[in-house]
């Protein structure tokens, strides 16, 4: 007897607008959004903002897309998909600030997780100066959240050497919700800062685990604008994301000769 074939039937998952750099590794960029929004039971949709020339252990060279390029992508996706929640990832130009604006303008209500991506993890910079000065002033007022690690708090803030709540008092007139992540220090404890405008603050602790990773933050970014586009409430949604993100980096591997690349997927995972 033969079956008959499955329905198909619309898709039921949320869908995660990403605006992102290509990393080759597959260790950060466009491909961890993509593997940790799947992980949270979301559907990416990856929008190209730069080319990079990077391996795990650091970045050589970028190039930022023609503004044309990005608007087109995202625009063909908006005019296409029912767009619940966006992510953005390296930007790399004062222009794709802007850019980013202009598509957002499409997209009223829709939360905006900024991962305000400065520096590789290798310590490779991704961006002039002046590329963190504009995502402050511009796209932090519009984001439901911004989640710098410690370093790029210290660059957005103008702060070098400023502990996270003088940051997060710099940062927070900018932005409604502010993640600052911890892990840059000699603590056996990690702790994740989430600070709110309205004087809330939550700290989050894990156990540190040795060695460096590519990708974590864009791991941890898009975990948690899945968890918000799945309707997850926001503190709840961080701590989800935080949980997951240190997951893979518990299980991750070193495939090349440089930071180990966390595993956003189960080994037995079948798409």
């Amino acid at each position: 007897m033969v079956s008959s074939p499955t329905m198909k039937t619309t898709n039921s998952r949320p869908v995660v607008l990403c605006l992102s750099g290509h990393d080759p590794s597959g260790g950060a960029g466009l491909q961890a959004d993509i593997e940790a929004l799947i992980a949270q039971g979301c559907h990416a949709a990856p929008t190209v903002t730069a080319l990079t020339v990077q391996d795990t252990v650091n970045v050589s060279d970028f190039r930022v897309l023609d503004r044309e390029w990005v608007l087109a992508q995202a625009h063909a996706v908006i005019a296409d998909l029912p767009v619940a929640a966006v992510k953005l990832g390296m930007l790399g130009s004062v222009q794709m600030v802007e850019t980013v604006l202009e598509i957002m303008q499409s997209l009223p209500g829709i939360p905006l997780v900024c991962d305000p991506v400065l520096r590789a993890g290798g310590g490779g910079a991704l961006g002039k100066d002046e590329v963190g000065y504009a995502i402050r002033e511009r796209l932090l007022p519009v984001a439901a959240i911004a989640t710098p690690n410690l370093p790029e708090a210290r660059i957005l803030a103008e702060l070098p050497e400023g502990t996270p709540d003088e940051c997060a008092e710099k940062l927070l007139p900018f932005c409604r919700n502010l993640l600052i992540t911890g892990g840059h220090g000699d603590e056996t404890e990690v702790h994740n800062r989430l600070y709110t405008q309205d004087g809330q603050r939550h700290t989050f602790t894990c156990q540190r685990l040795p060695g460096s990773y590519h990708g974590s933050g864009c791991t941890l970014a898009s975990a948690l604008s899945g968890r918000l586009a799945l309707g997850e409430e926001l503190s709840s949604a961080v701590r989800t994301a935080l949980d997951y993100t240190w997951r893979t980096l518990r299980d991750a591997e070193q495939p090349g000769h440089g930071q180990y690349v966390p595993r956003r997927l189960p080994l037995d995972f079948c798409p």
